[in-house]
């Protein structure tokens, strides 16, 4: 998947768990989970919570790398 990201690091950094950190943002604990396992891509205006939250860019959590046969 072309979207990686650090949200797990973020979230212990804040030391709040999975339920915690999805109730901040409006989501499920399942969501929080997903995007740590990179199951799902969030939403823009969810990825800019989740950094709000965490007092961080975006770009501090979230990271696309583009696929290569897309060149």
């Amino acid at each position: 998947m072309p979207l990686t990201n650090r949200l797990k690091e973020h979230r212990a950094r804040l030391g709040v768990n999975q339920q915690q950190l999805g109730s901040l943002a409006g989501v499920s604990r399942q969501t929080i989970s997903q995007i740590e396992r990179g199951d799902y891509s969030p939403s823009v205006t969810l990825a800019l919570k989740l950094a709000k939250i965490c007092g961080v860019r975006v770009e501090d959590i979230f990271t696309y790398q583009e696929d290569e046969t897309h060149e």
